[in-house]
């Protein structure tokens, strides 16, 4: 299925985020690939009220209930410890800095990753820069289970139940963890990124 971010805005912002409940307390084994912010997941509310606001602006959607939005959103971190589910994360070094998120909201973030990181029903992978790779950065996506694949694109959400193409992203996954650091590689790097939002940002003098 094709759907158009326009046409599901029309239901407003905290809808869209509670539309997804029943998937997420369907599936068991989760597997997420994320190349441009965090996982929703696994977002602050600060964070997520972040990029709620910034997705609001860009789609030109009303932006009244954003707040609401991102308290649905951060509601899904319950799933995290509910026993019989497991989670693999793959997150592109890049959503470890600031970008969307100022630096304050960015370290809180990486401060929650931390966090999370320990639970044991947690994977947690940082894909770092500048590794040689099997794949491109791509849109994110994510497995649910082995039924059907969620993707995020700029203009709409798709969704993949055929087996074939369910396959690909499947792989996709696999080739993308398999160069990705985990443990205490995986935390160094997050504490690398979290000092480095704290770091005063350099003033240079304008030529004239």
């Amino acid at each position: 299925m094709y759907m158009e971010w326009k046409r599901l805005n029309r239901a407003g912002l905290t809808r869209l985020q509670q539309e997804i409940a029943p998937l997420l307390d369907r599936t068991r084994t989760f597997r997420v690939y994320c190349s441009n912010v965090v996982p929703g997941l696994l977002q602050t509310h600060d964070y997520a009220t972040t990029v709620i606001t910034a997705y609001s602006t860009f789609h030109h959607t009303p932006d009244t209930d954003v707040e609401s939005a991102a308290r649905a959103r951060t509601a899904r971190a319950k799933l995290l410890t509910r026993r019989g589910r497991t989670f693999a994360f793959l997150l592109e070094d890049t959503t470890l800095r600031p970008g969307i998120a100022d630096p304050q909201t960015t370290a809180a973030q990486l401060d929650h990753l931390l966090d999370v990181m320990a639970l044991p029903q947690v994977s947690l992978g940082i894909i770092p820069a500048g590794t040689p790779r099997p794949l491109w950065a791509m849109e994110s996506f994510t497995v649910y289970d082995t039924a059907q694949v969620g993707i995020e694109l700029l203009a709409a959400r798709v969704t993949i139940t055929a087996p074939g193409e369910l396959a690909l992203y499947e792989k996709a996954f696999a080739q993308l963890a398999a160069i990705a650091a985990y443990g205490p590689a995986a935390r160094a790097r997050i504490e690398q990124a979290r000092t480095a939002c704290q770091r005063p940002t350099r003033n240079f003098p304008q030529e004239h």
